[in-house]
């Protein structure tokens, strides 16, 4: 019988949100092939795997590998404990959601498996058979993948956050030679923000080249905050230093599917719009009527954002 082992990013309260798209790809995977989904945690302590047994998430088992070099992540020993874990349970389809952490150990661990990977999937065509977007979203293909086990990375965009169940039982899997290779984790810079994550929040409010420089952000700001929702930006104007390069939202940056998005002074270049098309709603705010961002928008405002945003602003205040 197939196994689907996905890889689950947690901690000591449970899987991460930015996680369960990736179950809900592995459960349909598994179905497809009529096999048995499987969650991995890795980690320096088995408290998150617990965690993740109460919830359950619809798997037949939780499997967990505990040591002390998994904490702080390197994608050298997350590397190594996935490939045992593989091995172990006899996985015929590994991976997750195309996180930034899963996006290092997932191709890492098929090059050592000499196992084939699909990456950034949008839908599941059949047991081995997935579909992807190419050339910046432009079309979409269907891939399909040979011999077992394969990886595979998801588009949490594409795929509902799997919703908790009925609780499993932890699987302790003895740890294996970890090495980080060299490498050390010397410190580890947070940004703290009282906005909810890039890929995580309800509404996200982007700006674009047309704000022209950072301190005119701070209308974004404000409507952000009003809506509660987070910051995002354009390529453009990350790469002109306005804004923090890790509130990037498009092909190289963050892909995000909020209920509602606002996309302010963007163009709308094919680049962008690969990370942000599949949000519920699109509002784009732009003062020129051509503007390929007005071809996705469900609302559209031709106007100056100088104009439209402190207006849009006092009435959302007004009305709330």
């Amino acid at each position: 019988m197939s196994k689907v082992l996905v890889i689950v990013d947690a901690d000591d309260n449970g899987a991460k949100a930015s996680s369960l798209p990736g179950i809900t790809c592995g459960k349909q995977i598994a179905e497809k092939s009529g096999g048995s989904l499987e969650l991995l945690v890795v980690g320096a302590s088995g408290a998150a795997a617990a965690k993740v047994a109460e919830a359950g998430y619809g798997a037949a088992a939780v499997h967990s590998i505990e040591h002390a070099d998994l904490a702080p992540f390197t994608a050298e020993a997350w590397t190594d404990a996935v490939v045992h874990a593989v091995k172990t349970v006899g996985a015929t389809a590994f991976g997750g959601t195309a996180t930034s952490t899963l996006r290092d150990v997932v191709p890492r661990a098929a090059a050592l498996l000499d196992a084939p990977i699909v990456t950034e999937v949008t839908g599941v065509a059949g047991a081995n058979a997935f579909t992807r977007e190419v050339s910046s979203g432009r079309a979409i293909a269907t891939l399909e993948v040979e011999g077992a086990p394969f990886g595979f990375t998801t588009r949490a965009s594409e795929f509902e956050p799997a919703a908790a169940g009925a609780g499993v039982s932890v699987n302790p899997i003895a740890a294996p030679e970890i090495s980080k290779r060299g490498v050390e984790v010397v410190s580890i810079e947070k940004t703290e923000s009282a906005r909810p994550a890039l890929t995580e929040a309800d509404v996200v409010v982007s700006g674009g080249r047309g704000m022209r420089e950072g301190a005119n952000f701070k209308v974004l700001e404000e409507l952000t905050d009003l809506l509660g929702g987070a910051l995002g930006a354009s390529r453009a104007a990350t790469d002109a230093g306005m804004v923090p390069a890790d509130l990037q939202v498009g092909q190289t940056g963050k892909v995000v599917a909020p209920n509602l998005y606002f996309a302010v002074a963007i163009s709308g270049a094919i680049q962008h719009l690969a990370g942000m098309k599949s949000s519920k709603t699109i509002v784009a705010i732009n003062k020129d009527p051509e503007a390929p961002i007005f071809q996705v928008a469900d609302y559209g405002l031709v106007a100056k954002w100088e104009e439209a945003m402190p207006k849009l602003v006092e009435l959302i205040k007004a009305r709330q």
